[in-house]
């Protein structure tokens, strides 16, 4: 595909949800427009770019797009998510639910590249598989984490922040928008004299990341959660003087395969009331309780998902899920917040295979 047209960051009024056969539908009365814009690179701004967008988020927010020729005759629409975890299933769904054309191409987030087709360049600076190497980091504990360095023989104190963000655009484009989110734990950005390992070449990363999938998945294939489900109560005061009351689950927090759960997803349940204390009045308080049992009853054991606990705390409900996988979890609870407006209800899902974030608790 040649070089691409983007548009991000244009937030435009809802003026109804929209289905994603309806915006199909849609689709097809100006796809014949629209690729004669693509091929001929003209005015496209506002004869696809402007009339595109504001359709695209009546079927749900976070989503951009991509589109260019692949080939003579063929142009490609690319729905991305910018690497949103939360937002991914959704572009997924899109692009599985789109029809047939003849002269589309529909792709669900932005593919993989070939790296003799992976350039970057930005404010003066070059991106390309002769500047950048890599190595892996192994952390003591925690030998399923892929910890990265990526080696950047160009850094320098004054142009560190521009490099960073090159880097990161150059993987998207090498890796892919899902294996950039999903293959990497962690990984920092550093300059040739700050290494302490040797080199490899960017372009055996990769394999280098597959060999690790295949590595992670043999090891955890055969492990099975059978411990019994034993909650307990633990109380806390913030720092702020405020009470804390959480419940977690103290035997899965023992559990020895928690990488096999590596995605974390956290549902925080904003609430008011006059109580000093910070704990929701009787009738948040009962519906929250029903948001939280329709939350376990869904994301079950069964299909990948753990229930860890709760948490209540300063007008605030935080709910947490251990999964295999973040495309139901993502689904889940973004119905949950479109069902209870009367909230103000946020949604964080992340990586965390060995659920540092649950250490606090001291239970584990």
């Amino acid at each position: 595909m040649g070089i691409f047209d983007k548009i991000l960051g244009k937030k435009q009024p809802e003026k109804g949800h929209r289905t994603y056969k309806e915006f199909w539908d849609w689709f097809l009365t100006k796809e014949k427009a629209f690729f004669e814009v693509v091929r001929n690179r003209e005015h496209i701004e506002d004869q696809f770019f402007d009339i595109m967008a504001p359709e695209l988020s009546r079927v749900n927010s976070g989503y951009y797009f991509l589109s260019g020729m692949s080939g003579d005759d063929t142009a490609e629409l690319i729905i991305t998510v910018e690497g949103n975890i939360k937002k991914m299933v959704f572009a997924e769904e899109l692009v599985a639910a789109a029809p047939k054309m003849e002269r589309w191409k529909i792709t669900a987030l932005k593919p993989e590249t070939d790296i003799e087709n992976v350039g970057i360049r930005m404010n003066d600076l070059e991106f390309t598989k002769n500047n950048i190497h890599f190595y892996s980091n192994e952390i003591q504990g925690y030998p399923d984490e892929i910890d990265l360095a990526f080696v950047y023989e160009d850094l320098n104190e004054e142009n560190r922040s521009t490099a960073t963000t090159g880097i990161c655009i150059f993987l998207d484009n090498f890796l892919g928008e899902l294996n950039f989110a999903t293959q990497i734990d962690t990984f920092s950005i550093i300059g040739k004299n700050e290494a302490v390992k040797e080199l490899v070449p960017i372009e055996k990363l990769k394999e280098f990341l597959l060999w690790r999938e295949r590595e992670f998945t043999e090891k955890y294939k055969d492990m099975k959660l059978e411990s019994e489900d034993r909650f307990s109560l633990l109380e806390a005061t913030l720092e702020n003087g405020m009470p804390l009351m959480a419940t977690v689950n103290a035997s899965l927090l023992q559990y020895n395969a928690k990488a096999s759960y590596p995605w974390i997803s956290v549902l925080k349940i904003s609430y008011g009331g006059n109580r000093n204390d910070g704990f929701p009045e009787e009738k948040d308080y009962n519906t929250m309780n029903i948001i939280e049992d329709y939350a376990v009853e869904v994301l079950t054991p069964e299909n990948g998902h753990l229930y860890v606990g709760r948490e209540t705390a300063d007008n605030c409900k935080s709910i947490y899920f251990a999964s295999k996988d973040f495309r139901e979890p993502s689904k889940v609870f973004d119905q949950i917040i479109k069902d209870n407006p009367q909230y103000k209800i946020s949604l964080e899902i992340y990586k965390d295979k060995y659920w540092q974030s649950f250490e606090h608790y001291n239970v584990n």
